[in-house]
């Protein structure tokens, strides 16, 4: 095992991908951190699960796995699936999220049934685009790093020149336009580059959990903080830990998918958040709440002695014990 990850580590297009990985992870987690105030935690499931189709018709039509033009189909169905679930709860009473889940299982129907075509098709380049449904970051291409690196940075460095605006956005966003900002052009922007987050996660951790990896980050990170600018540095830090530690297990273990091994490790994460952060964690409040219940049976013990009555009453049975 120690071996094996020693040759891994060693090797410079593991390390690459690593790198990749690590970049990947911290993208998803900074964008994920606006979606989880916005209320909009389930749009990245539904946008991720859509992004199947857009892939499938993508190999479909130029025969090739590349991730840039993967990532083309998947932004495009991504879109198309926005508008769908836009399009029904306006002209119709469904709500949202009964919206993103018809959305969430009609596309990812659909894309099982390309999958399945395309796996049938005799199609000696369809091998490996199963890995699109659970990740696996090893099978990567130098390429591909690059690109999903690039389009992490660029991510990030867009939420760095933005962050007042996205802030203003996801916390009041009728204060936002009262200021003069073009709150639905921001809006907008957010969703794009949350489709562009789950379409670049894609490979590394599959259409199924790369949500998981946009969401939990971000929820564990709410866990340490209560300011925004320390909790979306957080979260991307935890995004970043998440993705190296599935990179290396699967990496390192045969037959592993990256996906479901990122995704715990982004779980163990939050569950630690969860525990033992100094303020919201479980520890914290069962420690606070001792810490009452000792202060109010202290201050009942001193009310009780200061009642003349009782005070006299317990002087007297003192005297008599004596």
């Amino acid at each position: 095992m120690i071996a094996s990850l020693i040759n891994w580590l060693t090797d410079p297009n593991m390390q690459w991908i690593l790198m990749g990985s690590l970049l990947l992870g911290l993208g998803t987690g900074v964008i994920g951190s606006f979606t989880f105030l916005r209320k909009q935690s389930l749009l990245g499931d539904a946008l991720a699960h859509a992004a199947l189709p857009g892939i499938c018709i993508a190999f479909m039509l130029s025969g090739v796995k590349s991730i840039g033009l993967f990532m083309i189909g998947a932004v495009l169905a991504g879109v198309v699936a926005t508008f769908g679930i836009h399009a029904i709860t306006r002209y119709s009473r469904i709500k949202q999220d009964a919206a993103l889940g018809i959305v969430l299982s009609v596309f990812f129907g659909i894309g099982v049934v390309m999958m399945t075509k395309i796996q049938h098709s005799g199609n000696g380049n369809q091998s490996g685009l199963d890995k699109y449904m659970f990740g696996q970051a090893a099978s990567m291409m130098l390429s591909d790093v690059y690109l999903v690196g690039i389009v992490s940075l660029i991510l990030v460095a867009v939420c760095t020149l933005l962050f007042k605006e996205f802030k203003l956005v996801s916390f009041d966003p009728g204060f936002a336009r009262g200021m003069g900002l073009r709150v639905g052009l921001l809006e907008q922007l957010l969703l794009l580059m949350t489709v562009i987050a789950v379409v670049v996660g894609i490979q590394a951790v599959g259409v199924v959990l790369v949500a998981a990896l946009l969401i939990t980050p971000a929820v564990a990170a709410r866990y340490w903080t209560d300011a925004l600018s320390v909790m979306v540095v957080l979260a991307g830090l935890f995004g970043a830990l998440s993705g190296v530690t599935g990179t290396l297990i699967s990496g390192t273990l045969s037959n592993l998918p990256t996906g479901p091994v990122t995704v715990l490790a982004a779980t163990s994460l939050f569950v630690v958040s969860a525990v033992f952060a100094p303020n919201r964690g479980l520890v914290a409040k069962l420690v606070r709440r001792l810490r009452q219940r000792n202060d109010l049976r202290r201050s009942f013990e001193s009310a009780v002695v200061d009642m003349p009555g009782i005070s006299q009453r317990t002087q007297a049975a003192e005297r008599s014990a004596d």
